[in-house]
């Protein structure tokens, strides 16, 4: 079981800059279900990623509670979960090759050695790059590079999938195969995923549900349910309707 919940969560950042405190998020609470595909939607800056990290355990300065599988995390317990993180840049090692990369993610994770080839072989031919795991980082093209990140996440069988923003620094044509293919490996392990975008027909692509964050500091002003059924398809009509719906209400553009 990996449902989280998230009660009024809030980050304060300090620096030169600010020395009383930036309220980078206010009281956030979210709720997010066991196998459940969630995106937050919302402008850059406004914390989507600082909730990220909360969950990752890459920040631990926070007020609030976060729970996963009803067990408490904060800076004295161990985290009851193991999260995979697919950053916006691919953040691969690159004196390591993408077999590399993969392994150095399964010895951390704690994985059997035993274990790896099968793994990495698997995730490689899921994503399509069996034939490149013995190239490294800057042999291959920007979608190749995050099509490793993915198989890296996946690979040590997380729990938890987060995801920032992974796909807005390709061109569309390839950030379009990238979510096809994501969606196509959630559909076979139903793995809890909580996606970050500022993009709103992306959310309504991926999601079950979207939390649409204020600007800073963070607030979630809105949920959607996409109820659109699966697998979906880019031509639905409904989607590009529920994209506009979104789309109008980040904008302020909902009728009263």
């Amino acid at each position: 079981m990996a449902d989280i919940a998230v009660h009024d969560l809030s980050k304060v950042y300090r620096s030169k800059a600010h020395p009383d405190g930036l309220l980078a998020l206010d009281r956030i609470s979210l709720a997010v279900a066991d196998h459940q595909f969630v995106c937050l939607l919302g402008p850059s800056g406004c914390g989507k990623s600082t909730v990220l990290n909360v969950l990752s355990g890459l920040d631990q300065h926070y007020t609030g509670e976060v729970r996963v599988a009803g067990a408490v995390v904060s800076r004295s317990n161990a985290h009851p979960f193991r999260v995979g993180y697919v950053f916006q840049e691919p953040r691969l090692l690159p004196w390591l090759t993408v077999r590399g990369n993969i392994e150095f993610a399964l010895e951390s994770a704690g994985i059997p050695k035993s274990e790896w080839s099968e793994r990495i072989n698997g995730w490689l031919g899921r994503v399509g790059l069996r034939d490149f795991a013995e190239v490294h980082p800057h042999e291959l093209s920007g979608g190749m590079q995050q099509r490793t990140s993915i198989a890296r996440a996946f690979a040590i069988d997380p729990e938890i999938l987060l995801m920032d923003e992974p796909f807005s620094g390709l061109d569309e044509l390839t950030a379009r195969s990238m979510r096809e293919l994501l969606l196509g490996i959630w559909l076979e392990t139903r793995k809890t995923v909580i996606f970050v975008t500022h993009n709103c027909f992306e959310a309504c692509f991926l999601a079950d549900r979207i939390a649409v964050f204020a600007p800073r500091p963070g607030r979630i002003k809105q949920e959607f349910t996409v109820d659109l059924g699966r697998p979906r398809d880019y031509e639905d009509p409904r989607l590009f309707e529920m994209s506009v719906k979104v789309t109008h209400f980040v904008t302020g553009k909902l009728a009263a």
